[in-house]
């Protein structure tokens, strides 16, 4: 293992964040340079203050400037192989890191936290964002794949509430990504392995700290989501987040921590309990950058039927979130094309972003037709317009009035 200083690991974290805009992600994986992920695609950083190609022990010794001799960290990567803590740059910004052993070498990456909390408004999310935050009590899931963004958007939530509400909020994360003023409301941010040990006893204790509103960072276990469903059925706002990627596929990801046995039970408590799912991604745009794709469901007669009853061909969450588009919710088939129709993706995009493939194509061939025949009209017009304009134009010829003949008076 290489000795290296916090001084020479900020110099080195300092220098790569500052070459490029839209950095997400800072990995470091042996037998290849520092990578920076800019936009969702890697890049590599080269400079003269750090080796061109890294070796397993100049990462370790990385990695050890960061742990600090942290005993349960150091535990957690030789018992599980890996290890999650965050790290503070001094005055600039902090990060999430995730230590790992690959391969038999050591490798890290660092994922950049936002220093400023975002708004709602920043994010550019739906006007139907700002009818969540008025809930009172239930469960909220923000879902989405790994660097989705749910936590931005879940901390744009607590933003807003922030502003207005006279509560007490308490967040269980691992780490803690955004570091929320005491505005109207009053944070108590709590951090996995330095402030509690486990999600399940975490989120126990958090209903003895008299909260409004508990933040879980990730619902990782049955006995997590246990406690989190009992919360939001006791006069608790939960929010928290999920690895699915649609309102129904979160139902059945849900269902699936329980037994067969218990499914119709868990079921009549989400129909209870359950007031919104959120599901986001991010894809390309048009010009450079990623644009924030949105799901929304929330819970009316329908939507609570399907969840209690199961789907079938009649009850389709996916048709029952498209009919609610007069409450404001939206399936990503429909924010995908009303960005295509923007021109803020590819054709290629929104069918590569989408669910149901079939029926975008539907969608899209509608947009594409309805676009040639007003092209069409236009070149018409056009063709018209120019026509006229190359006819020679008419000259009156003279009258001639006869000799003598004297002008009217």
């Amino acid at each position: 293992m290489e000795t290296i200083s916090t001084t020479e690991l900020d110099a080195l974290l300092t220098a790569m964040i500052s070459s490029a805009e839209g950095i997400s992600d800072l990995l470091f994986v042996a037998n290849r340079p520092p990578q920076m992920e800019v936009h969702g695609k890697i890049k590599p950083f080269v400079s003269d203050a750090t080796a061109p190609i890294l070796t397993s022990a100049h990462i370790e010794g990385l990695a050890k400037a960061i742990i600090n001799n942290n005993l349960r960290l150091l535990t957690d990567l030789d018992n599980q192989g890996s290890c999650d803590c965050s790290y503070s740059l001094q005055d600039n910004c902090r990060f999430r890191v995730n230590v790992y052993k690959q391969n038999g070498n050591y490798a890290m990456v660092l994922r950049r936290l936002q220093s400023k909390i975002p708004s709602l408004a920043a994010l550019q999310l739906p006007a139907v964002f700002r009818e969540v935050v008025k809930e009172k009590n239930g469960i909220i899931f923000v879902t989405g794949g790994t660097g989705s963004g749910k936590t931005t958007t879940l901390a744009a939530l607590l933003n807003e509430i922030n502003q207005s509400e006279e509560i007490h909020v308490v967040t269980l994360e691992d780490p803690i990504e955004f570091l929320h003023p005491h505005k109207m409301a009053t944070f108590s941010q709590r951090e996995m392995g330095r402030d509690f040990f486990n999600f399940p006893d975490g989120l126990r204790a958090a209903l003895r700290q008299a909260p409004k509103i508990i933040f879980v960072g990730e619902i990782r276990d049955r006995d997590t989501m246990e406690i989190a469903l009992t919360a939001g059925e006791t006069g608790h706002l939960v929010l928290s987040t999920l690895h699915t990627i649609s309102a129904s596929q979160t139902i059945n990801r849900i269902l699936g921590m329980f037994t067969k046995d218990e499914e119709q039970q868990v079921r009549e408590r989400l129909v209870g309990s359950l007031r919104y799912v959120v599901s986001q991604r991010l894809v390309p745009k048009n010009g450079g950058g990623r644009l924030l794709v949105t799901e929304l469901m929330g819970s009316n007669l329908r939507s609570r039927e399907a969840i209690g009853l199961g789907e079938s061909d009649n009850r389709r969450l996916a048709d029952i979130i498209e009919a609610g588009s007069t409450a404001g919710w939206h399936s990503f088939e429909q924010s995908l094309v009303r960005a295509y129709e923007n021109d803020l993706v590819t054709q290629e995009t929104a069918l590569l972003y989408c669910i149901n493939k079939s029926a975008m194509h539907q969608r899209l061939d509608t947009i594409n037709k309805r676009r040639e025949t007003v092209t069409s009209t236009l070149d018409g017009v056009r063709l018209k317009m120019d026509h006229n304009a190359t006819k020679a134009p008419v000259i009156p010829k003279p009258v001639i009035k006869p000799a003598g003949e004297n002008p009217p008076a």
